[in-house]
């Protein structure tokens, strides 16, 4: 996926300005940046979720506002901030909601298939029968992350995954990202706050400063002290942990 030229303006103040850079194929990518830098807006609109103002949005080869929604659907799943369901759902129903581009709602035996192998991916198989409302947050968000699985995209948008987890669930929340990408094969972009999060699961990290980019690289390129400051204002100090730059700041 190519991005070229993305603006989106409210009030006719653009929060996203001019963005141009390419998505990495089969990699994780996260975007981070201070609140109101433009990340989930540029999620949004990469998803076509927010209509852009100007520029190109190229999905393999073709501009993403031409794809029909159900053939797009095929190719990439969103999961957004806000996913609560208003319905009396249990984690099996909603991830079966994933196999609705492929089966309209008529689920078939491959479908089942897909549905199973999903929620035992996610290690939800003794909530399967719960009711989502009944989860605790760790749980409704891998319930959310099985239903992404179970649509079988090669690209998976991720706003805010560990919004609201604490750091246990956090984290094995984005040991399973990471395994989106690395045993499914997925391209998996992310926006986060929590930029050691983004350090230690991602490939790559783009960061947005007042609606444009500031930095686009490697986690080592992007994760420097210079950088880190130059971005979010305040001072920090880089320490090494397993190979990855980890960001103290003061």
């Amino acid at each position: 996926m190519i991005i070229k030229e993305l603006t989106k303006k409210y009030d006719g103040k653009p929060v996203v300005d001019s963005v141009s850079f390419e998505i990495p194929k089969g990699k994780v990518l996260s975007l981070i940046g201070p609140n109101g830098a433009g990340k989930s807006t540029v999620m949004g609109v990469i998803s076509r979720l927010i209509a852009r103002d100007e520029g190109l949005v190229d999905f393999e080869g073709q501009d993403i506002s031409r794809w029909k929604r159900k053939e797009l659907a095929k190719k990439l799943a969103i999961l957004t901030q806000t996913n609560n369901v208003q319905m009396k759902l249990t984690v099996r129903e909603l991830v079966a909601f994933g196999r609705f581009p492929y089966s309209g709602g008529r689920l078939t035996e491959e479908d089942r298939q897909i549905i199973d192998r999903a929620i035992a991916y996610m290690e939800l198989e003794e909530f399967e029968n719960r009711f989502i409302d009944e989860l605790s947050g760790g749980q409704r968000q891998r319930a959310y992350i099985a239903m992404v699985v179970a649509q079988d995209t090669e690209y998976v948008l991720l706003d805010e995954p560990t919004n609201n987890l604490d750091i246990y669930h956090a984290t094995n929340m984005m040991k399973m990202v990471r395994r989106l990408c690395g045993e499914l094969g997925k391209t998996v972009v992310l926006v986060l706050h929590e930029i050691n999060y983004a350090a230690f699961y991602s490939d790559y990290i783009c960061a947005f400063v007042d609606g444009k980019i500031a930095k686009f690289g490697t986690v080592k390129e992007v994760m420097t002290q210079e950088n880190l400051s130059e971005i979010y204002g305040v001072n920090f100090r880089i320490q090494e942990i397993e190979g990855k730059p980890l960001a103290i700041y003061y």
